[in-house]
């Protein structure tokens, strides 16, 4: 005889819905190329970055992107002008994502004077309003509460607008995000809530610290739908993403997007990330890498040639310099600057 226990997960799983998915050739080439770019731009400059690190013209905490770059990229598609974004600390690509400059985002990571946040804010704290970018924040979940303030708000001046918080799988366990959703939905504020699923939050693994590992059921109390989707692919990202905008920016509240992805580095450039096999890393590097999926699809679909692509990578790789350059010939913010954006006179 089956127990109400086992019948009752049985069914849970056979109506758990399958990660959001598109076939191949769904995009056009202007579209593929420019994700294409886009993401190249994140790998090579956070490649940079790591050797920025390496160098020691980085200092405190570096958190690279590498893997993750169809999350944020595919996001970024579906929105307009004027939606406001928010992430946590591994943000260098957001705000890349968002129009920010690469050589203000170099600068500010080495503490120049030429950064966003005029050196001040280093690697987890720069910010960019004329590109509604809200950090950039070093506590776990914060940007959750912030972001769904951003929401209110758009709701409150009523202005079509929508907010964009980005957290990651350990986050997902923190308190504030829940009060966060309760507040998002009894408002009915326009927010979509993107967890960023890369399996192993600090360095432990989603199975051995979330009881619930369907993230994308964490608003179901609330009445927040959700949807898992495969983050690894742009273009399922784009597609579930663009289903989300609608959602919020019709009236009808919060909407949570769970991407499954996957990050190649470890937590952070002090983590050597030992919970993990080579093997693991490796399989997805090969079989599920973002870029080289979207390059199979522009080779194969006739888009471009191995040897046009390869000139793109080029060109990015010689901005990525070049914004390194200008990093290491800003000079180190005066002093008296730490005397500043402290106080706000009203």
């Amino acid at each position: 005889m089956t127990s109400k226990r086992t019948s009752k997960t049985a069914a849970s799983k056979s109506a758990a819905k399958k990660p959001t998915t598109v076939a191949p050739g769904t995009a056009g080439k202007d579209e593929l190329l420019q994700y294409y770019r886009d993401m190249l731009m994140m790998r090579r400059f956070e490649e940079k970055a790591g050797q920025l690190y390496g160098m020691g013209l980085i200092a405190g905490f570096c958190h690279l992107y590498i893997g993750q770059e169809a999350v944020v990229t595919g996001i970024q598609a579906a929105l307009e002008e004027g939606d406001q974004v928010i992430t946590g600390y591994r943000d260098h690509a957001h705000m890349l994502a968002c129009g920010m400059d690469p050589k203000g985002v170099m600068a500010e990571l080495t503490g120049r004077e030429g950064g966003y946040s005029r050196g001040k804010g280093g690697s987890m704290h720069m910010f960019s309003r004329e590109k509604q970018f809200y950090g950039g924040h070093g506590i776990v979940g914060a940007q959750v509460a912030l972001g769904t303030g951003l929401g209110f708000a758009d709701w409150y001046k009523g202005n079509g607008k929508l907010s964009v918080a980005y957290f990651g799988d350990g986050a997902a366990n923190q308190g504030q995000v829940y009060e966060s959703f309760n507040m998002a939905k009894l408002w009915n504020l326009p927010v979509i809530y993107v967890i960023e699923n890369n399996q192993y939050a600090m360095g432990t693994s989603v199975k051995r610290a979330s009881s619930e590992t369907a993230l994308h059921k964490r608003g179901i109390s609330f009445g927040i739908p959700g949807e898992e989707v495969d983050g690894m692919d742009v273009e399922a990202v784009k597609r579930a993403a663009e289903k989300a905008v609608k959602h919020a920016r019709g009236g009808n509240g919060p909407y949570i997007l769970e991407m499954k992805t996957y990050r190649y580095r470890g937590h952070s450039m002090s983590d050597p990330a030992k919970y993990r096999t080579r093997e693991e890393v490796d399989d997805i590097r090969s079989h599920h890498d973002p870029i080289d999926l979207i390059k199979k699809r522009l080779v194969e679909g006739g888009h471009a040639t191995e040897d046009e692509l390869k000139a793109l990578d080029k060109d990015v790789k010689a901005i990525v310099n070049e914004a390194a350059q200008f990093a290491k010939d800003s000079p180190e913010p005066d002093p008296s600057e730490l005397y500043t954006d402290v106080l706000v006179e009203v």
